[in-house]
């Protein structure tokens, strides 16, 4: 434990598993207290035992999308640990896979509303709650499907997009007090990207320089940072995390 976010509290959703559990981890390795987010019950209480308990974590299950789970969230980490200095929109979805031209309209409203909608409600609700008077830090989990054309992924990618531009201009709107940045993922090896990978893992890692698809864990290493004091000069920033496969042709 490095100590860097003792006494401090931090916000994770949909970090039963994957992504979101791999940030939880490494934030509380670093001294913060954390409250974790997720849809079903029981698999959060896992993560919650798997953190350390209570005296570390909480989980509180509900719907990301949902203003008063979010409100009820930030509540309970004042109420518990004492204070919601830092906040990570992990949460995010992807029900439409094949080509943009074709998607389900009704998904594609669903995809906005869950990756970005819901992303600045739930900055909105943690900033009035808390960080208007203390500051703090965001991150927000977008993907290097909102950097380029992204077949098969499209309208996420463009939901990702998005959530960037969301990014910059509340690190306008809420500095000196409050940074906010994102991270932009390849493919990391979760339930959530398997079809992206699954079968034919050897052949898509290939396409990337460093010859291997990303574990959560490399993920929550720059979103400790971003998050964290060596980050003190940095807002509005993207930092994309893909080891190395923007730089080629690969999927």
């Amino acid at each position: 434990m490095t100590g860097r976010f003792a006494g401090k509290t931090a916000i994770v959703t949909g970090a039963s598993r994957g992504i979101g559990l791999g940030i939880a981890e490494r934030l509380v390795a670093d001294g913060a207290n954390v409250v974790i987010t997720a849809r079903k019950p029981e698999p959060l209480q896992v993560a919650v035992e798997q953190l350390g308990g209570p005296e570390r974590a909480i989980g509180i299950a509900g719907n990301a999308g949902d203003e008063e789970h979010q409100a009820e969230v930030v509540s309970r980490a004042i109420e518990h640990f004492g204070s919601a200095d830092l906040f990570v929109n992990n949460t995010g979805i992807n029900p439409a896979f094949g080509p943009m031209i074709d998607v389900d309209l009704d998904a594609g409203r669903k995809i906005v509303e869950v990756n970005c909608l819901a992303a600045l409600s739930w900055a909105q609700q943690v900033h009035r709650a808390w960080m208007s008077v203390h500051g703090g830090a965001i991150v927000n989990i977008s993907s290097v499907s909102g950097i380029r054309a992204s077949p098969g992924v499209g309208f996420y990618g463009a939901s990702k997009a998005m959530l960037t531009h969301i990014t910059q201009t509340l690190a306008v709107e809420l500095g000196p007090s409050v940074r906010v940045n994102a991270v932009a993922p390849a493919v990391v090896k979760t339930k959530f990207a398997e079809k992206l990978y699954e079968g034919r893992e050897d052949t898509v890692s290939a396409a990337y320089p460093l010859k291997r698809l990303g574990v959560p864990a490399d993920i929550a290493g720059p979103v400790a940072f971003l998050l964290s004091e060596d980050a003190s000069w940095i807002t509005g920033q993207l930092l994309v995390v893909d080891g190395g496969i923007t730089l080629t042709r690969g999927a």
